[in-house]
């Protein structure tokens, strides 16, 4: 009987332990916690990037869009939490690639009920449709059109979601010289648009060699 009450005790004191996290602690940390059984450790880590997550979705499917596929990358976080990596601090990567896997399975579905195949196309022209009336004009959509898809892609998780090569590495399942080799060719390719995403592209590139 004495040692069921030490373990209640024991118990109730990790769990205590457990529910003092802070901003301070790291994702990694977060996540810990919620595999042990801590459900608001896993809604601190939500609230914590769902901004970021919700703007990668809705920049690339639309807000309309996104709103569901944010839900669906939150259970999916959930039910792979035991699979992070918690060697990384920060966990947005790792979001960003669930996020981004996400994406491929909404733009094959949409491909199929347009076109009856399953294959995933290039969603470049309609986020290019809406940069046009908001964010990006003239010659840099230009510039960014003539880019490969894999340029495009890394150069805007650079100057959009602010990532390093090493993250980018993460989220695309890609080895981080590809990522910076992709990089070079873009910033080559854009060099000498002074505009706003040109100068947060090679600022971000200089954060990590």
């Amino acid at each position: 009987m004495k040692e069921e009450c030490n373990a209640l005790v024991v118990s109730r004191l990790v769990q205590s332990e457990m529910s003092t996290w802070s901003e301070m602690d790291t994702d990694a940390q977060l996540i810990g916690w919620a595999i042990a059984g801590d459900s608001e450790a896993f809604a601190q880590l939500v609230r914590r990037h769902q901004g970021p997550v919700y703007a990668y979705l809705a920049r690339r499917a639309g807000s309309p869009a996104a709103e569901d596929l944010l839900a669906d990358v939150w259970m999916a976080a959930f039910r792979s939490r035991a699979s992070f990596d918690a060697r990384w601090d920060s966990a947005r990567p790792w979001l960003f690639g669930i996020a981004r896997n996400g994406l491929q399975k909404h733009w094959a579905r949409l491909h199929r009920e347009v076109s009856g195949e399953g294959e995933v196309s290039d969603p470049w022209p309609e986020v290019d449709d809406r940069l046009a009336a908001s964010v990006i004009v003239g010659n840099l959509s230009a510039a960014l059109n003539a880019l490969s898809r894999e340029q495009r892609e890394v150069l805007l998780l650079v100057a959009w979601e602010e990532l390093t090569p090493t993250e980018i590495a993460l989220v695309l399942g890609i080895p981080a010289s590809t990522v910076r080799s992709h990089l070079h060719r873009a910033r080559r390719s854009l060099l000498g648009d002074a505009t706003p995403l040109a100068a947060a592209e090679t600022s971000h590139y200089c954060k990590e060699t």
